[in-house]
């Protein structure tokens, strides 16, 4: 199959900091951004809702219950909602204050000098807004955003509604063998339906022959997560991984 080169005059092997520096700071949040890039991390990963003001939000579960104590869900708040929620206390103290950002915020603040993975975080399988949503900022902020994102999903749907908006961009189907993820999805079978352009599988899935057969017999890129041990690291890249999304940044950089 043909497909769109992953990132391709960005030095390898790729690293995305994990949410930000979730080791360090509170995820998906300004300050994780910003100590990723203060430890050095040449990218960042983050998640991505559509609130029900229509603003693209970055955070990760359906929930803020996890982060700030609302157990109502994301796409059914509006954006003075969730302004005035903390998001940064639950990590630490000194966190207080931190509020989720919007994806336009941080991709004025860190792209293109950071490239970014941007996880779209939908359920819908049809009649999705967030595809088209998150497609029509990017060209809103320009060629050099453009060729600096790439955009994964666990939700194949998602990942081909936006390759109709924007076909240029890498796009990921994402996987693990969690009760979350449907069962016909757990070993990767999204890669099919997205016709996506690099796959992101759980570490735990990576051994030489999957690895052989999606990198070699697929020619799909692949970028491993979530990394946060060098040793295990270091044996990813052996097995041919471009890339690992990492919770710790500054021990990764490291051994790279």
């Amino acid at each position: 199959m043909s497909t769109v080169p992953l990132l391709p005059d960005r030095k390898r092997p790729l690293v995305f900091a994990h949410r930000g520096c979730s080791s360090l700071a509170p995820e998906n949040t300004m300050a994780a951004y910003r100590k990723a890039r203060e430890v050095g991390a040449p990218g960042i990963e983050l998640d991505v809702h559509v609130c029900a003001s229509g603003e693209l939000v970055v955070a990760h579960d359906d929930t803020f219950q996890r982060t700030a104590g609302d157990p109502r869900v994301v796409e059914s708040l509006s954006l003075d909602a969730i302004n005035a929620l903390d998001v940064g206390a639950f990590f630490d103290p000194s966190f207080r204050g931190e509020h989720p950002p919007l994806l336009e915020a941080v991709m004025e603040e860190f792209c293109p000098a950071l490239y970014i993975d941007i996880e779209l975080k939908t359920r819908k399988t049809q009649n999705d807004p967030l595809p088209g949503l998150i497609a029509e900022k990017l060209k809103s902020l320009g060629e050099g955003v453009l060729q600096s994102v790439t955009i994964s999903s666990f939700n194949p749907f998602a990942l081909a509604a936006f390759k109709r908006h924007c076909p240029a961009v890498p796009t990921a189907i994402i996987w693990s063998a969690d009760q979350e993820v449907p069962c016909i999805l757990r070993r990767g079978f999204g890669r099919i339906l997205s016709g996506c352009d690099y796959l992101k599988p759980i570490h735990l899935q990576v051994n030489r022959f999957s690895s052989f057969w999606w990198r070699v017999m697929e020619k799909r890129p692949l970028v491993s997560w979530t990394v946060d041990d060098p040793a295990l690291a270091e044996t990813l890249l052996m097995r041919g991984c471009e890339g690992l999304i990492t919770n710790r940044p500054q021990d990764i950089g490291a051994v790279i």
